[in-house]
């Protein structure tokens, strides 16, 4: 049986790469719970690219 977490929005954001080449993205919401996103590479970079083009450094 897999370890049960809760289902809080508390905690960092995080981003770890699957053994089969996926990255997984959990970002944590207002009023509880998680947006959990899995992208390839690909997707990946162009998300890093939007972001970047509206982020101030």
């Amino acid at each position: 049986m897999a370890a049960m977490k809760p289902r809080t929005g508390d905690g960092p954001m995080e981003a770890e790469k699957e053994p089969r080449g996926l990255i997984v993205l959990r970002v944590p919401l207002e009023g509880g719970g998680r947006l959990v996103v899995s992208v390839n590479e690909a997707e990946a970079k162009e998300l890093y690219e939007v972001l970047g083009g509206i982020v101030k450094k």
